[in-house]
């Protein structure tokens, strides 16, 4: 369980990433997702190269697959993550979208 006072310590870290730009270079589509994920399936995920340095795994989110390439600029944005918590805690976190 998220609890909220994980969340409040991991927003600075989720703040300095939104509006970063990069590129995928790689991508895959996920079927079976792990439980806390199951009612996002199916969906992207890709492994981005930020332009000023760094890369990380990210959900890609407004785009459909036959559109995703390697090579596609994206920019990260903030969107709730899984499914809230019993005690009410609407997790959100990274995930990027095409700008192209």
């Amino acid at each position: 369980m998220l609890s909220p006072v994980k969340i409040w310590r991991n927003q600075k870290k989720v703040a300095s990433l939104i509006g970063k730009k990069g590129t995928i270079v790689s991508w895959t589509f996920i079927r079976v997702p792990p439980a806390d994920f199951s009612s996002l399936a199916p969906y992207q995920v890709a492994l981005i190269v930020f332009d000023e340095g760094g890369s990380m795994m990210a959900q890609v989110v407004d785009c459909e697959t036959k559109h995703l390439k390697k090579g596609q600029r994206v920019i990260t944005v903030i969107r709730r993550v899984t499914k809230a918590s019993d005690d009410g805690v609407i997790p959100y976190g990274i995930k990027v979208v095409p700008i192209d």
